[in-house]
């Protein structure tokens, strides 16, 4: 049997299916704590003019910058693919800490927008950052909660969400070349 993306964004079985994975989380790694962590892997190929194909798991996309970066703009690019990934993943914690907590989200909508200066990618300039220098969210939620419960809601997702986290925090890159 096959999900279509319309029985995705209906939704209709959202809650039963938070409530039996957070149920099924929590008895794993009260079982074996170990089994919290988790590994992720990715692999990349260079296609094109500047894009990569990316594996992960059982899905593949692609990622180019447009035609102004070099790209065949054939996708969106590294760094629209990681706010991409934010905002997502705020979504998902939206969702599972709306429902641990109780609170009716009938609907969510999150609007991004974040600042890069280019100027270090191209080595113009090795004192500003070459990452975004800052990042903005403008989240709606639509239900019959009051603002003080969605902000209740905002700060567990703030404080629980694994990209926000990747955002915000340092983490340790190794990398390692070798000559194929």
């Amino acid at each position: 049997m096959t999900t279509s993306l319309t029985d995705i964004l209906d939704g209709t079985d959202r809650a039963e299916r938070l409530g039996a994975a957070a149920t099924a989380w929590k008895e794993r790694v009260d079982a074996d704590p170990a089994s919290a962590y988790l590994t992720y892997r990715a692999t990349g190929v260079g296609v094109g003019s500047v894009a990569s194909e990316i594996t992960v798991g059982k899905h593949k996309f692609v990622v180019d910058e447009p035609a102004a970066l070099a790209g065949d703009d054939v996708a969106a690019s590294p760094v629209e693919y990681a706010l991409g990934a934010l905002i997502s993943c705020q979504i998902v914690v939206y969702r599972l800490y709306a429902f641990a907590l109780g609170i009716q989200v009938d609907d969510i909508n999150i609007v991004s927008t974040a600042h890069l200066d280019a100027r270090k990618l191209f080595g113009f300039d090795e004192s500003v950052r070459a990452g975004f220098t800052d990042v903005h969210f403008d989240v709606t939620v639509t239900g019959p909660e009051s603002q003080e419960r969605y902000e209740e809601l905002q700060a567990a997702v703030d404080a629980h969400c694994p990209v926000l986290d990747l955002f915000q925090n340092a983490t340790p890159v190794t990398a390692a070349i070798r000559k194929g």
